[in-house]
């Protein structure tokens, strides 16, 4: 019997060796699983982050694509407001009831309509109008009537590019 007892507490320890090795396994198995988790959850925070940055760059780049496609044209915009200014002169010079200022006000007329369809705008000027700097260029300071800093004479017709001053009103100012 001795033997059968020494094979059963063999048989005992063993056991108890895998179980001790089995509660091992479980409990680093746990703590794996735990870094590993914790890892996971850095990648996708990492990756949320990520995709987050990406919509915002891209809405960037669209806000920016935008703006370059609407100032693009600013450059002849401004050349061809010298030629509007000449149409201006032009019909200046004519007499009344010329045929001739009647059709180069309408061409004169028909430019400036294709103008504002690329968002030209004129910056509307009257006389006794405060002068604002941010819109007008004083260009001469006269003697009138007019209360101080009020705008006399418009010299030259300013304009805005889809909001933004491409150029200045030129105006006269009273002292």
């Amino acid at each position: 019997m001795d033997k059968k007892e020494n094979e059963s507490k063999e048989k005992n320890v063993s056991n108890n060796d895998v179980n001790n090795q089995s509660s091992d396994n479980s409990s680093s198995s746990a703590s794996e699983i735990d870094l590993l988790k914790k890892q996971c959850d850095e990648y996708l925070d990492g990756w949320k982050r990520t995709k987050a940055d990406f919509i915002n760059y891209k809405k960037d780049e669209s806000k920016r694509l935008d703006s370059i496609l609407k100032f693009s044209n600013e450059t002849i915009i401004k050349d061809l407001l010298n030629v509007l200014d000449s149409f201006d002169l032009a019909i200046q010079s004519f007499g009344e009831d010329s045929k001739l200022e009647k059709g180069i006000y309408l061409i004169r007329a028909q430019m400036e309509d294709v103008l504002k369809k690329y968002g030209l705008e004129r910056i509307m000027v009257s006389t006794g109008q405060e002068f604002d700097p941010a819109l007008h260029e004083a260009i001469a300071v006269v003697e009138s009537n007019e209360p101080s800093g009020t705008i006399v004479d418009e010299v030259e017709k300013g304009y805005t590019l889809s909001g933004k001053l491409i150029r200045a009103a030129r105006v006269k100012v009273s002292k």
